[in-house]
């Protein structure tokens, strides 16, 4: 998701979002460990991910 796009939710939602891409994360991590992922990559996008979602959580909750 993009940050405008992350900006439109509420902050519910962006709880829910966060927690669903540390899942993924810890999920996509262990099948690295083990030699079971293919899509390397996908590590990389989901902690920028995560990222952007702390971010706008950090702007709504500074009132900006």
């Amino acid at each position: 998701m993009t940050s405008k796009e992350l900006r439109e939710l509420d902050e519910a939602k962006l709880s829910e979002k966060l927690s669903q891409s540390e899942e993924e994360l810890f999920k996509l991590r262990f099948q690295h460990a083990t030699a079971q992922l293919e899509k390397t990559h996908r590590l990389r996008e989901l902690k920028k991910d995560i990222a952007r979602v702390k971010t706008v959580m950090t702007q709504k909750k500074s009132g900006r």
